[in-house]
């Protein structure tokens, strides 16, 4: 994923007015669920999200397939970036 497509949809994602758990794939096929807006920071390319037992899963724009979830509350419509 180019850095500045993962940073843009990483922000849409996080910063909902109303935020709900979104996925994220990695490119090996593993995925994990961002469950809290404040659990996950991210700058330039590189991520870190908490997860809820306390592990650090560090993540950056190269290994990242795709984000999985809705961004259109009022039409359901997922994006898939």
């Amino acid at each position: 994923m180019e850095s500045a497509s993962f940073d843009f949809s990483l922000r849409a994602f996080a910063r909902r007015t109303s935020f709900h758990p979104f996925a994220v794939e990695l490119t090996s096929g593993e995925q994990f669920t961002v469950d809290h807006p404040e659990a996950l920071v991210y700058r330039a390319g590189l991520a870190v999200y908490i997860a809820p037992d306390g592990r650090p899963v560090m993540f950056d724009h190269l290994g990242v397939t795709r984000l999985i979830g809705t961004l259109d509350q009022r039409t359901g419509a997922t994006s898939e970036s």
